[in-house]
């Protein structure tokens, strides 16, 4: 495989010139400009599709990295041409003193900061959020009946979700809701999670369910393909649909924001993805389906410089692989882990 020279004294191959800062650049072409950055793999909730009924066994909090071992990691990253940072978990605020670290993010300058929440605990700190200038906000909000909302999460919790919803609407933070779309979510439940979006200005995706729920089991699939289902659902709306992202975005007659979807499982998107990840305990991935391609921690406790951290990363992500696909069969697992902890 292809390795660019990534030694601290040698970056010719991923610098634009001498005068400009260095950008990450995969070999396949994808510039990098977004980091998912998991702070926890606790969570509050035990969504099915996630996570095993009896939860995963969480790390212990040596293991997990530092806030300031991840202001660190933000830091040397904003040169490379990171400019859209993601706060994801497990939950962001099962983890005491998440508002704080935010507020480190925005004081380091972090062009777009933005945060995936559950909605639980949230709703305590949206006036926060909107001061801090959060660039958005997605939630995860998979039904909107309290029955089946408890069925899908293994809790009752959605009044909670819903305060988060209804408060970041009043706030004006930029909103996105993620919605899996399981087998057994009806037609009814996908009308009504995208009659959000016919209501207000936000985008409601529809997401494929993906292999991660940390349990041997295979993914259970619709007969229909999510495509089909949201064609057949929006037939005037679904074939004006755009590529936004990871997501295919469009609107519906009528509608004040859009409906998109994510194609997780199918892997359709690959060839404009431009993310990385960060797992909590310091694990860069280049790809969900990876097995973790470097070591951060080590390199973040073990002395390593500055340069030395960069060049790691540099040389890393010269590993990406072209598509999901490729990776999976590249990385094949016994068991797959929970969503959980890989950071979303």
């Amino acid at each position: 495989m292809y390795r660019a020279d990534f030694s601290p004294l040698s970056h010719r191959r991923w610098q634009n010139n001498e005068a400009q800062p260095a950008t990450l650049c995969d070999p396949h072409g994808r510039r990098i400009r977004y980091l998912r950055l998991a702070i926890t793999d606790r969570c509050n909730l035990r969504c099915r599709y996630c996570m095993p009924e009896e939860g995963i066994v969480p790390v212990n909090h040596e293991e997990t990295l530092s806030y300031e071992e991840m202001i660190r990691l933000v830091r040397l990253l904003l040169p490379l041409g990171i400019d859209k940072v993601r706060i994801t978990g497990g939950e962001p605020f099962a983890r005491r003193d998440c508002l704080h670290f935010l507020r480190s993010l925005k004081e380091l300058g972090v062009p777009g900061l933005y945060l995936t929440t559950n909605g639980v605990e949230t709703w305590r700190y949206l006036d926060d959020l909107r001061r801090l200038g959060l660039s958005g906000l997605n939630l995860s909000l998979d039904s909107l009946n309290r029955r089946r909302f408890a069925a899908i999460t293994r809790r009752d919790r959605l009044a909670e979700a819903l305060s988060t919803l209804s408060g970041a609407l009043a706030a004006g933070i930029p909103l996105k809701i993620n919605t899996v779309a399981l087998p057994d979510t009806s037609d009814e439940e996908m009308q009504e999670l995208a009659g959000l979006a016919r209501d207000h200005a936000i985008i409601v995706r529809f997401i494929e369910p993906m292999p991660f729920s940390g349990t041997n089991g295979q993914l259970t699939a619709n007969s229909e393909t999510l495509t089909a289902r949201l064609a057949r659902l929006f037939p005037l709306a679904a074939a004006q649909t755009a590529p936004g992202g990871v997501a295919e975005v469009f609107s519906p007659p009528g509608f004040t924001g859009k409906i998109g979807y994510i194609a997780g499982h199918s892997r359709t998107f690959c060839q404009r993805c431009d993310k990385i990840r960060v797992t909590a305990t310091g694990m860069l991935k280049n790809c969900l389906y990876d097995n973790g391609v470097l070591d951060l921690r080590r390199f973040l406790r073990d002395g390593s410089s500055d340069e030395e951290i960069v060049a790691a990363i540099g040389d890393a992500i010269c590993q990406r692989n072209i598509d999901g696909h490729m990776t999976e069969k590249c990385c094949s697992r016994s068991k797959q882990p929970s969503m959980a902890t890989l950071g979303g």
